[in-house]
Formats: C-alpha cells, sequence, structure tokens
C-alpha cells in the first residue's frame, strides 16, 4: 500500500476520502460492467457461424432499451451528485475536526523549494519536517512566499493550495503511529522534485521529547536566517530552530504581498482614472 498512500490512509480525514473515492468508482461500475458482459457476449452470440442468432436487419428501435440507457446514468448522475454535495460539506478542510484534545496550531510557510514550519505556541520552527502528536487535531495555516504550490499529504488526506498573499487553513489528524510523505504536489520550477518533507506521527511523551529537543537546537529563525531560507534550493536537509523572531513571520509573510497587491491594484485604479480623465479631455477638446 505504501506506493498507493491514498488507499492507506493514516488518519479521519484519509479514511473519509478513501471512502469517498471507492464508492464513487463502485458507482461509476454500474453501467460499466453491464457494457462489458454485453461487447464479450453480443460478439459471440452474433458471431457469422452462429446460424441460431435471430437476424433482424430492419429493427431499429426499442422504448425498454431507450428508457434504460437514459435512466441509469441520470440516477447515477444524481447520486453522485448527492454524494459530492454531502461529502464536500464534511470533509472541508476549513472545517475543525471534533476532539476531546485542543487542536495544535502550526504555520506553513512553501519556499523555493523548501517547507518552513512554524510552532507559535512553543515558538519553534522546523525546516521539512513536521512532528505531531496521535490522535490530536492540527490546525494549519498555510501561505507562499514564492509561486503557488499544493500542501499534500497524502495518508493525512486533503491537499490544499499555498498562493503568496493569501491564508489557507487546513485541518487534519493522524490516528495511528508513523512517518509519512508530505510534498508539494504543484509544479513550481526547477526543484520542484526535492520539495518533500516528512511527517512523523508519535506518542504525546515523544512528542513533547521532540519539542524540548528543538528548543534546545543551537539555531534560531530572525529575520536574516528567513531571507537566507528564501535563496532557492532543492532538497534541503530537515534543520530546527529554538526561536522564532518576530513571533508573527507567518503574518509578515502574508502582508508582504498582500500590499503588493494593495499598491498594485491602487495603481490600476490611478491609472484608470488618468486615462479616462485624458479620453474626457481629448473629447472636449475636440
Amino acid at each position: 500500500m505504501q506506493k498507493m498512500p491514498l488507499l492507506d490512509p493514516s488518519g479521519p480525514i484519509g479514511m473519509s476520502e478513501r471512502s469517498l473515492i471507492i464508492t464513487a468508482f463502485l458507482i461509476m461500475l454500474i453501467p460499466a460492467i453491464p457494457v462489458f458482459i454485453m461487447t464479450v457476449w453480443f460478439a459471440w452470440h452474433y458471431r457469422s457461424t452462429n446460424k441460431k442468432a435471430t437476424y433482424a436487419p430492419k429493427w431499429g428501435h426499442s422504448n425498454k432499451i431507450e428508457f434504460v440507457v437514459w435512466s441509469v446514468p441520470a440516477i447515477i448522475i444524481l447520486v453522485l451528485g448527492i454524494l459530492t454535495w454531502v461529502t464536500t460539506h464534511e470533509l472541508n478542510p476549513y472545517k475543525p475536526i471534533a476532539s476531546t484534545h485542543k487542536a495544535i496550531r502550526i504555520e506553513a510557510v512553501a519556499l523555493n523549494w523548501k517547507w518552513l514550519f512554524i510552532y507559535p505556541d512553543q515558538h519553534i520552527a522546523t525546516i521539512n519536517q513536521l512532528v505531531l502528536p496521535v490522535n490530536v487535531p492540527v490546525s494549519f495555516r498555510i501561505t507562499s512566499d514564492t509561486v503557488m504550490t499544493s500542501f499534500f499529504i497524502p495518508r493525512l488526506g486533503s491537499q490544499i493550495y499555498a498562493m503568496a498573499g493569501m491564508n489557507t487553513h487546513l485541518n487534519l489528524m493522524a490516528s495511528k503511529p508513523g512517518t509519512y510523505e508530505g510534498m508539494n504536489s504543484q509544479f513550481s520550477g526547477n526543484g520542484f522534485a526535492g520539495m518533500h518533507f516528512k511527517v512523523i506521527a508519535t506518542s504525546r511523551k515523544k512528542y513533547d521529547q521532540w519539542l524540548t529537543k528543538v528548543k534546545n537546537a543551537p539555531a534560531k529563525l530572525d529575520e536574516a536566517t528567513f531571507t537566507a531560507l528564501e535563496k532557492p534550493s532543492s532538497n534541503t536537509p530537515v534543520t530546527y530552530y529554538s526561536s522564532v523572531n518576530p513571533e508573527n513571520m507567518f503574518t509578515d509573510v502574508l502582508d508582504k504581498y498582500r500590499q503588493g497587491m494593495k499598491m498594485a491594484n491602487s495603481s490600476n485604479v490611478a491609472g484608470g482614472s488618468t486615462m479616462a480623465s485624458s479620453g474626457m479631455t481629448e473629447m472636449n477638446a475636440h
């Protein structure tokens, strides 16, 4: 199953998505299987050497066949539509996962070509490694400091885009211990193939031990370090940062692009107004 992670989920979201995939696949087989069977049966039954097969060259219409041909696909489309509507709302990535445990907050920033993970409540950060306690919800805030990418942990479920200037949310949970692959599933340039990260789901005790280890790491994530991280690099090794300064670094990344977009919009509006004014002046002159 390792080569088919979507069919070997390790969390409630992934399990629900697997169930949806299998259910939809089986429903779509309803018209496909009879077609395959009839294709073989027709070829065999109406072969030229079978003299017992009825020869009806003037036959051209059957209300019963028309009813089946149109009603079965219509029912399948209706069922798939209802299934999609219900599961789309149930699996909304912004919807928190019900649990007796408080969700762990993690801020993910896509860089060229690596992932920065900030644990704001613990004031630590990592590169290309996530460690999560089992059966505890994780609430992600995701953005990009580069082109559009897609955050995806196949065995936990739900890929979601990371875009500069946008704050997307994702809620996941690991239901059993293990080491899982995380990736960027959106092509983002030359180093795309090396933009992977490890997700380690472990017990709460081992998670706390890992937090202590990271808090004792020598490296610190400050503005100078972040500037260095922005430079393109692929297959970047796992790195720990014992502190994050400024603490609102994720928000700073968002604001950097939001301000740029606001300035661009303002320029477009101003440019449009200038062109309109020039046009009116020219019309008045004529």
